[in-house]
């Protein structure tokens, strides 16, 4: 027969075995620990409904067993009381009931929160898709305590003695799950941070692909208006052949047409000659414009000042 051992006091529950020898006597455990005044250490044997309940209260050691919830044995400070004495106890058993009653209820609902934040953190394994690596890491070491928590069990159902270095033990491990809630907690946030700058990033993403979209159709503008200023550049110089400004294509060097009026070869030209190209070639009237035939070095360079 297995017997259960829950101890209370600190709000931890810690669950061990024994044989069905040790539920039929007093145990030969170690004292509870008190915390605020009173501490608890019952056993229940599974399937016939009977607790064993030791608690030490104001000075005293209590021991209760109980069958189905009603009391049945009571000793006080090693002494048994007879069951007609019981009713000089009622406060103390109401009381002691009520607060296995709630320490049940407790562990029930840390059992169920617990099963909760593991399928919280399964979640948060999905989100954290760029933590994938470090929440494999986390969940193989996970793996590793849960069996090493499962060795500590079976050892603990071996031997009684052995049950108080597990609750030790566990004690340890849990002090390691909060730190892990922690560091799942930062990761979490890190990922949310990590989730967000990626969605910045993919937007600025757009927004780049649109501006060398944009880009490239300016490229293209400008290569087409670079060969029609070609075309207007050459059908300039063929005119100022054709007035005698320059003997021929060589002959020009440098060409300005601007607000201030109009240069060739750094000699200013009239007012009648300036207006006649200025509004000829109005588009070059605000630019400064370069014809460089020196050698072997020949080009145009055409420096827009206007808009």
């Amino acid at each position: 027969m297995k017997t259960n051992f829950i101890k209370y006091g600190a709000f931890i529950a810690a669950i061990v075995f024994t044989t069905a020898a040790s539920a039929q006597k007093k145990p030969a455990t170690k004292k509870a620990h008190v915390s605020y005044g009173y501490s608890n250490m019952y056993s229940s044997d599974n399937g016939d409904g009977k607790e064993r309940v030791r608690t030490e209260e104001n000075g005293k050691e209590y021991e209760l067993t109980m069958q189905n919830g009603k009391l049945t044995e009571l000793y006080v400070d090693g002494e048994k009381i007879p069951e007609s004495k019981f009713g000089d106890y009622a406060d103390f058993i109401a009381r002691m009931k009520e607060q296995i009653k709630r320490d049940k209820i407790q562990a029930k609902k840390d059992q169920e929160q617990a099963l909760r934040d593991q399928a919280q953190a399964r979640r948060d394994q999905e989100q954290a898709k760029r933590d994938q690596e470090q929440a494999r890491r986390d969940q193989a070491q996970a793996g590793k305590d849960q069996e090493q928590a499962k060795r500590d069990q079976e050892q603990a159902s071996r031997d009684q003695e052995q049950a108080s270095r597990d609750q030790e033990q566990a004690k340890r491990e849990q002090e390691q799950a909060v730190k892990e809630q922690a560091s799942a907690k930062l990761d979490q946030e890190q990922a949310s941070r990590d989730q967000e700058q990626a969605r910045r990033d993919q937007e600025q993403a757009v927004r780049d692909q649109e501006q060398a979209k944009r880009d490239q159709e300016q490229a293209r503008r400008d290569q087409i208006q670079a060969k029609k200023d070609q075309e207007l550049m050459k059908q300039l110089i063929s005119d100022l052949v054709k007035d005698g400004i320059v003997a021929d294509e060589k002959g020009l060097h440098e060409l300005t047409i601007s607000t201030d009026g109009m240069k060739v070869n750094g000699k200013q030209m009239s007012a009648d000659v300036y207006s006649k190209y200025k509004s000829k070639y109005a588009r070059f009237s605000g630019s400064s414009i370069r014809y460089h035939n020196e050698g072997n070095s020949r080009g145009i360079s055409i420096n827009r000042t206007d808009n």
